[in-house]
């Protein structure tokens, strides 16, 4: 029985204009698709990010060009399709992600499992997930982590005066912080700002500096008093290795990396190599941070806070407390959407 794709556009307005030290967005544009086979519909997402290049409708684009070959595929189960559609794109590793994704979901539908069973997963081992405090002026960073008491928060850093934004922050919460630099600093940056910031109860430095100076991140992996993670410098699972010995561990995107079958196989690689795992968002609605979700006992760290700050959702079925996150026991995915595809 032949599959059938589907797919629309979405551009969900941030609840805070979003800013990184890549630039700032009011708006997060992305793909969703919709696979169907024998009766089950499985859901997938993929966010446009400008910094990879990739937008919403070169997804489009190249999916009506080969959409004959993606639905006359012969399904069976997840890993043999993923790597067809790994090489029928093999340029368009997002698109592969929104496909990976919905082929779980209509999977788990069509074996009547949420996926973290399917996986044999035990769903009370999933860790708490932290919430993104993007950079903005002082007074709007303490604004938003007071409206939003949380265990853990993110911080964005990489701009000048960075350190004293987390000092201002900390004066108004004893959470733990995680900081990301987006790639912002230089090696002799780091070094001076990574003793500061352990001092701030800061538990590990994201990225911090650009993603091919493996040199500088040797340097730095030898003297950091904080773990650091990779996340520019891991897209592919060819760059697990390439980061031993000079990250403390890794953040996998789903969608840089294209979706849950290779992201499995990175978690594997990664514990073979004894590095911490973080799964990653890239502020995907509770279509994609579901997906993440269903991965979560089997990591240390997830940061899939996308419908928090999101002002519209397109789906249900997540639920956030006060960082715990529940998901549906609902086959699949476990996500419900709330409007008709």
């Amino acid at each position: 029985m032949p599959l059938a794709v589907r797919y629309k556009k979405t551009e969900l307005p941030f609840q805070y204009p979003f800013t990184i030290s890549k630039g700032t967005k009011t708006h997060q544009p992305a793909l969703i698709v919709e696979l169907e086979h024998r009766g089950a519909k499985g859901y997938g997402e993929a966010p446009a990010i400008a910094y990879y290049n990739i937008t919403v409708e070169k997804m489009i684009e190249d999916l009506e060009r080969k959409k004959m070959f993606v639905e006359k595929f012969a399904f069976t189960e997840p890993d043999r399709y993923w790597h067809y559609l790994h090489h029928l794109f093999p340029q368009n590793h997002f698109l592969v992600c929104a496909l990976d994704i919905a082929t779980w979901d209509m999977y788990g539908k069509l074996r009547n499992k949420p996926l973290y069973e399917l996986w044999n997963l035990d769903y009370s081992k999933a860790p708490l997930c932290d919430y993104t405090i993007g950079i903005d002026t002082v007074e709007k960073m303490i604004e938003k982590m007071s409206a939003k008491p949380w265990p853990i928060y993110k911080i964005k850093v990489g701009v000048p005066g960075d350190v004293e934004l987390v000092v201002a922050l900390r004066k108004h919460t004893d959470a733990v912080f995680r900081v990301d630099a987006n790639a912002g600093w230089t090696l002799e940056e780091a070094l001076i700002k990574i003793p500061q910031l352990k001092d701030l109860g800061v538990e590990f430095i994201e990225q911090p500096l650009a993603k091919d100076n493996w040199e500088g991140m040797a340097v730095l992996f030898k003297e950091s008093s904080l773990p650091l993670i990779a996340d520019e410098s891991c897209v592919y699972e060819a760059d697990v290795e390439k980061c031993a010995g000079c990250f403390h561990g890794i953040n996998i995107k789903l969608t840089k990396c294209s979706g849950i079958t290779p992201a499995l196989r990175m978690i594997t690689k990664a514990r073979e190599l004894e590095m911490k795992i973080m799964i990653g968002c890239m502020n995907e609605s509770t279509i994609g941070s579901a997906a993440i979700a269903h991965l979560a006992p089997l990591v240390d760290y997830i940061d899939m806070d996308g419908p928090l700050l999101l002002a519209e959702d397109i789906a249900t079925g997540l639920n956030y407390d006060h960082g715990r996150v529940g998901v549906s026991s609902s086959p699949g995915l476990g996500i419900q959407l709330m409007q008709d595809f």
